[in-house]
């Protein structure tokens, strides 16, 4: 099928060409019809299947032909919701480039910057508004944005909203809304509070899932290499050398692992960054773009800061840490082999991590190819004076993080404890 075929308007479609997009995914193709009848949706696709473009398109197209009928002054008709600042801004410019060709405006806004510029965007007149839930609370709150016509609602990464406790933030949202509008849920998993959720904001929703929940594409590659929890960093150069990656997105469990590791590549004379929650966001920014221009070889993340990373034709992705939180490893390996591609994903497993290996290939349905062929390999022995220590530390950063993460809770704004 071709996105022609879809009923979509020719603004759009010159943008989708000059873009040399022809054929539209299984979501796109499954979703793109049914949110033009303005019918509510809850979607379900894996990590990298091109969510954004199956809701972006047909709500620039109900946009672009409402202004046909009512031109006038700019007010927010659609309004999209995110967690993360990175995947704001992706999903604004993707909204840029579909509907380059439409007249439609977009702005994002999100916290951990100064809200100059994106209360002049505001203030000048958009369409659509991308927005993290926090800084949209904020803006709201102090007169910036006004909600009162929108007509079309998407929340995206639905699951991962509610693993970064922003549940309440969404019901606030939510409240303030008007009754009559399309809402859209779409999520790369479909836990039970997701359904929950949907059933009390989304109307007879049409519901679309376009692979198994959970699974991971066919197209990626995924290897295991065992070792110990000391060995880890001399594995993960050797790696890098071994396959000779140019390229590559590393994760990390916490922000204090990711720092580490670019001590430890940048001795080794190779060039990397991180991307996690204490990075300022031009640092973040600037990070990635480094690395989609080929500047830096390794790109080291924590999920959260991960999310919404978008790299055309990336080949590889590295858990150093085991997620343990099985769905945690789809959306990581998803960031390479998108959108029908190849990609390698390979993973470095200590011994305190082995469970977590054998819940991932539960999930996933297949059981991960093994690299017994390498210098430094899992032993039964027990942990070392030094691993203990590592093993102890991180456990007490977990427990920090914690308490840090509940903090900012509390301090959002609109918090009644802070008020």
């Amino acid at each position: 099928m071709q996105f022609k075929q879809l009923g979509i308007i020719e603004p759009i479609l010159k943008a989708l060409q000059e873009e040399s997009y022809s054929k539209p995914t299984s979501i796109q193709e499954k979703a793109i019809p049914v949110i033009l009848t303005k019918r509510d949706v809850l979607g379900s696709a894996q990590t990298g299947t091109g969510k954004t473009a199956a809701f972006a398109i047909p709500i620039l197209q109900h946009l672009y032909l409402d202004r046909q009928k009512n031109s006038g002054s700019k007010k927010i008709k659609a309004l999209v919701i995110t967690p993360t600042r990175e995947l704001a801004i992706q999903i604004g410019e993707s909204f840029s480039v579909y509907g380059r060709h439409t007249g439609i405006k977009n702005t994002v806004i999100f916290g951990g910057v100064t809200q100059g510029k994106q209360t002049t965007a505001l203030n000048h007149g958009i369409d659509i508004l991308v927005a993290t839930p926090g800084r949209l609370l904020d803006l709201y709150n102090q007169g910036f944005v006004k909600l009162n016509n929108i007509e079309y609602f998407v929340l995206d990464e639905a699951d991962r909203m509610l693993d970064m406790g922003f549940i309440h933030d969404i019901k606030k949202i939510i409240k303030i809304l008007p009754l009559k509008r399309q809402s859209l849920f779409f999520s790369a998993t479909m836990p039970q509070t997701i359904v929950e959720l949907s059933q009390k904001i989304l109307h007879n929703p049409d519901k679309i899932s376009v692979t198994p929940i959970s699974s991971t594409a066919e197209t990626i590659n995924q290897v295991l290499y065992y070792t110990n929890k000391a060995s880890k960093r001399e594995l993960l150069l050797y790696i890098l050398d071994k396959h000779r990656i140019n390229q590559v997105l590393v994760f990390t469990k916490t922000k204090h692992g990711a720092d580490k590791i670019v001590t430890y590549l940048k001795s080794k004379k190779i060039d990397c960054a991180a991307i996690h929650g204490d990075k300022a966001q031009n640092q973040r920014q600037k990070a990635l773009t480094q690395f989609k221009n080929g500047e830096i070889q390794v790109l080291i993340a924590t999920d959260i800061a991960a999310r919404g990373i978008d790299i055309d034709k990336l080949k590889f992705v590295i858990n150093f840490d085991i997620p343990n939180i099985s769905e945690t490893y789809v959306h990581r390996i998803g960031r390479s082999g998108r959108a029908g591609d190849e990609g390698n994903a390979i993973s470095i497993c200590e011994p305190e991590e082995n469970s977590y290996i054998k819940d991932i290939e539960k999930l996933i349905g297949l059981k991960i190819d093994v690299i017994k062929d390498h210098p430094f390999p899992q032993t039964d022995a027990p942990m070392t004076t030094a691993e203990k220590r590592i093993f102890e530390k991180e456990k007490l950063e977990k427990k920090r993080k914690f308490f840090a993460d509940k903090k900012k809770k509390e301090a959002r704004p609109g918090n009644k404890r802070m008020r």
